[in-house]
């Protein structure tokens, strides 16, 4: 990345969460590395694999995901200190221990060591100079089965944030300060001001500079960004966006289709795989086993419904009194043979929202 990311980093330290806001760990479920490396290879991470890199983590995503796998090694990488400062104060904060924070660019390959059976990418990529190699270097850091997730900005998406900007940068407007009294000063029926008025970001002075003033940034439309996924060697898996379709090549049809007409998704999500071995097939011997970050949720103290956040593109089932009980018997591995009909559907379903883990027969158990 480039100095002037860093600097702008260091000036804006990104996202500036409360320190005291907390997260649910059965929000976390779909961080957890066990339950991902499932869903793509069908048995739980080898030792080696047991290892996640959080690349460009910024100030906030270390707690998460250290929430959801607390025995793991984590290396949250950033270039700015000040942002890794505050994500460590966070997670002592909240109890989190074990993650390793780390200064430095994810391009040089000086920076890691190793290899990693998950990175997280989120964001990162179009905020490079040069997004293709960044890709490829976190490539060469996944571990063979190994998960990479990504999101980037899509054009169409991101439509009202890069006319402001290039507005912006016509106005040498260069601070926040700059920005909000042009804010002030704006009509009511305004670009800038309907945005204002609708973006959550600008209300904090690091979203405000991240959506407006930040000093490289990139969009993509979808046929650019699976180009760019096409350099890395890696498979794509899964995209992950809002209402996203489970088969790859029929979402990027439905983008294309949404392009046309000038709309998207939001921005795009894409769950990335090196040599993944796929998902364990639904037979009988396959074994059953809850998420762990569900484990409180399920408990005996645990009442009242619960619905998790959706982290996959789609909402995820209420879990009541009976869902609870029905989950909490995957504490240890169950043969999906040994199921109902009808309680195997259940399963199945719970399976599609990663709070249940698919095993294949072979696959070691916990």
């Amino acid at each position: 990345m480039s100095e002037t990311v860093r600097r702008h980093y260091e000036l804006y330290p990104y996202p500036q969460y409360p320190l005291l806001a907390s997260v649910r760990r059965c929000d976390t479920y779909a961080s957890n590395l066990s339950a991902i490396w499932s869903r793509f290879n069908g048995e739980l991470p080898h030792k080696a694999a047991r290892r996640i890199l959080i690349a460009g983590c910024g100030s906030f995503a270390p707690y998460p995901f250290g929430l959801a796998n607390p025995a793991t090694e984590i290396t949250a990488l950033d270039l700015s200190t000040r942002s890794l400062g505050r994500a460590r104060l966070h997670c002592l904060l909240h109890g989190v221990r074990g993650v390793e924070f780390r200064a430095g660019d994810l391009c040089d390959p000086a920076t890691l060591t190793g290899e990693y059976g998950l990175i997280d990418a989120y964001g990162v990529l179009h905020h490079l100079a040069d997004p293709a190699a960044g890709l490829r270097a976190l490539a060469a850091r996944l571990a063979p089965g190994g998960i990479m997730r990504v999101m980037v900005y899509s054009s169409y998406t991101r439509r009202e944030e890069e006319s402001i900007r290039r507005a912006l940068r016509l106005l040498k407007i260069q601070d926040v300060a700059g920005v909000r009294s042009l804010i002030a000063r704006s009509a009511p029926e305004s670009r800038l001001r309907r945005f204002s008025d609708a973006s959550h970001e600008v209300a904090q002075r690091s979203g405000l500079a991240d959506a407006l003033l930040h000093p490289q940034v990139r969009t993509y439309r979808i046929e650019p960004f699976m180009d760019l996924v096409q350099q890395s060697s890696l498979e794509p898996l899964l995209f992950a966006h809002r209402q996203a379709l489970q088969d790859v090549q029929q979402e990027v049809v439905r983008i294309k289709r949404m392009e046309q007409g000038r709309r998207s998704p939001g921005n795009f999500v894409l769950y990335l795989g090196r040599r993944t071995k796929g998902a364990a097939p639904d037979a009988d011997e396959a074994r059953l086993l809850l998420n762990p970050c569900l484990a409180g949720v399920v408990g005996p103290f645990s009442f009242g419904s619960v619905q998790c956040s959706p982290r996959l593109g789609r909402e995820n089932p209420v879990l009541d009194g009976a869902a609870r009980r029905f989950l909490s018997r995957f504490r240890r591995p169950v043969r999906a043979g040994d199921l109902s009909a009808s309680e195997r559907k259940l399963a199945g379903e719970f399976c599609e929202a990663l709070f249940l883990l698919r095993l294949r027969p072979d696959a070691p158990l916990p």
